[in-house]
């Protein structure tokens, strides 16, 4: 089957990575470090160029981890988490977290002496590694999607990576789906214990023996300051204990097969799984696998282990790092027809189930299911490269247009040509063009956003030149057709009003991009594409503005008016200056050469000048 054709890889590279660099080694022992010590803050080291910041376990939860109260992430922090408000779509969930995780983050965040370490780490480090085990490992989530938030609007690049053990799930499906969205599920590697019932806790309903199970888990946290555990014995009663373990295991198989009912719909997993067991290790991206698999080892396992394995990690994560993962020459009841069953098989072992448990069906189906996502994703991004290859063509008619109208004898320029084009076949052919790039570029996003391409893929060069050459290209007819349809008098200004979300995303995934030393080095003659690709919509809106001084009588308006035009004024002659321009904005009759003109007229006839603006007083420079 064309399915199978792949092996069992994506899942395995995935783990031998993390166990054969230093990453889960450094941050287990950081980890490790904070719960031993008992901070109720934070710990950091740095390794080289890499800095790890780890949270402890030990927290004061309030109504603990057993509450499942969520609340909405976009708005926790004023200015803090505003990506998430872009997630909100009427009539759904909104991302949200559990509350009162989410509190114990605030109180970090509003210290001072967190907020005075990520500075210092931002301008030392070229990697930062939040980490923590239990609810230091949720605390560390949240400081990752706070600082991955930050980030966006800023021009550091500092990479940012979340290593957790054993955290609980942190918010709901909604969230899930934003990360995704936002391409940030590449920095979050979670790794779980074989029973361990933290990372599974939540998928339960609040239980009738709310008292008992909070002292339960303030003793457990207590007991990762310690290496012995006898006192987790008294706390929790066997029959609690079964009747805990019972109840997880039924959540998760309803939640696995998609029809839970809990209120507020389940909690969900974002980001990388890594699953340990005595055996070996195995990682899957996929949430409904991950969900589907924390049922089926859960379920190998019993009401004692399940607490036990949340004390294991040092075991699980040092034979990691020295078996990576673990392979075998004999797997038990195997004949198996493939190197690509020998992988599901492997992988199955690696997570403690064997052959003859009745979960392996299962099991197997799920691992399949899964890898057939992974490799989708690559199958995806090679056809989208034969896809961009396809419409080269056209890109490469719309180019011979602007050349053909920056050479034209009634010098109005490409943008112009295009905006005030009459109906011929030519302009017919362009603006189809048009539709059919834009219609491509929005298939590739919608993609991005559904999880059908890889992590990297917004990184990738040839889609990041690819999308820019694209915007600058195309954008100016965009701009053009809006207003050439009048689009401006009722929406608003380009700008604000009518640009679509791919020249937003395109604009990110430039500013993203490693820049080479060559993109620094002046110009010599003007660009072939105008490097600022909304410069048209900007020349517009100083038109309108010119029309509006005319007409206004409010002195404070028009001094407003007044200060923006300047504004632009500078701005444009700086490109010219620098030669980011194309030649079609400095063509005679181009509306940009109109503006200057229609700007030379106004100041001419408006007296007494306001001295704020100096260009008023020079008569303006008219472009030859």
């Amino acid at each position: 089957m064309e399915d199978e054709v792949s092996s069992f890889e994506p899942s395995e590279m995935l783990a031998t990575f993390l166990a054969s660099t230093p990453l889960l080694e450094e941050s287990w022992k950081l980890s490790r470090h904070a719960n031993a010590a008992g901070v109720q803050n934070f710990v950091a080291n740095r390794v080289g160029e890499v800095t790890y910041v780890a949270f402890p376990g030990l927290q004061n939860v309030g109504s603990g981890p057993c509450s499942r109260e969520l609340v909405a992430l976009g708005t926790a922090v004023e200015g803090g988490f505003t990506p998430f408000n872009r997630h909100v779509v009427e009539g759904k969930e909104p991302p949200m977290v559990h509350a009162g995780l989410l509190q114990l983050f605030l109180d970090l965040y509003n210290t001072q002496n967190f907020r005075a370490k990520m500075t210092e780490i931002m301008n030392e480090s070229k990697s930062l590694v939040f980490t923590g085990h239990s609810i230091g490992g949720a605390i560390a989530s949240l400081s990752a999607l706070w600082l991955l938030s930050f980030l966006g609007n800023t021009s550091l690049s500092t990479a940012v990576f979340c290593i957790t053990f054993g955290s609980p799930m942190l918010g709901n499906e909604s969230l899930s789906r934003a990360i995704l969205h936002e391409r940030w599920g590449g920095n979050f590697y979670h790794v779980v214990a074989q029973h361990d019932i933290v990372p599974r806790l939540l998928f339960a309903p609040t239980p009738p023996f709310i008292l008992q199970l909070h002292s339960f888990f303030k003793s457990l946290q207590f007991s990762l300051t310690t290496p012995y555990n006898a006192q987790l014995a008294v706390q929790l009663s066997d029959e609690n204990k079964a009747e805990l373990f019972h109840t997880v295991l039924a959540c998760l198989r309803a939640s696995s097969s998609g029809v839970s009912d809990l209120e507020g719909g389940p909690f969900w997993p974002f980001g990388s799984y890594m699953f340990c067991t005595d055996r070996g290790s195995i990682c899957m991206d996929n949430a409904t696998a991950i969900v589907k698999l924390l049922y089926l080892m859960l379920a190998t396992g019993s009401p004692n282990s399940c607490i036990e394995d949340h004390l294991k990690y040092d075991e699980y994560v040092t034979r990691a790092c020295w078996q990576f993962l673990m392979r075998t020459s004999f797997i038990e009841g195997s004949s198996t027809e493939s190197s690509y069953e020998a992988g599901i098989a492997l992988a199955l072992n690696s997570a403690g189930i064997n052959s003859h448990e009745p979960a392996y069906g299962l099991a197997k189906e799920c691992l399949k299911k899964a890898n057939q996502v992974g490799c989708r994703r690559n199958l995806n991004n090679a056809k989208l490269a034969v896809d961009l290859s396809k419409i080269t063509p056209l890109r490469a008619q719309i180019e011979w247009y602007k050349s053909f109208c920056d050479d034209s004898d009634d010098q109005m320029g490409y943008y112009d040509s295009f905006k005030q084009r009459s109906a011929s076949k030519r302009g017919n052919k362009v603006n189809m063009n048009r539709f059919r790039l834009a219609f491509f570029w929005d298939k590739v996003i919608e993609m991005m956003e559904t999880n059908q391409l890889p992590y990297d893929f917004h990184k990738q060069p040839k889609y990041v030149n690819g999308s820019h050459f694209y915007k600058l290209l195309v954008e100016p007819l965009e701009i053009a057709e809006y207003y050439r349809t009048g689009m401006h008098t009722k929406k608003g200004h380009y700008i604000e009003h009518g640009r679509e979300k791919r020249f937003l995303l395109f604009d990110k995934w430039w500013k993203d991009r490693i820049v080479g030393e060559e993109e620094n080095s002046p110009r010599s003659k003007f660009a072939s594409l105008t490097q600022d690709s909304c410069f048209w919509a900007r020349v517009e809106e100083a038109r309108d503005c010119i029309y509006e001084v005319a007409s206004e009588m409010d002195m404070g308006r028009r001094l407003l008016l007044l200060e923006k035009i300047e504004m632009f004024e500078q701005y444009a002659s700086r490109m010219i200056d620098r030669k980011e321009v194309s030649k079609d904005v400095i063509a005679k009759n181009s509306s940009y050469n109109l503006f200057v003109g229609e700007w030379r007229e106004l100041k001419s006839h408006v007296k007494p000048w306001p001295l704020q603006f100096p260009s008023f007083h020079d008569g303006g420079n008219m472009v030859p």
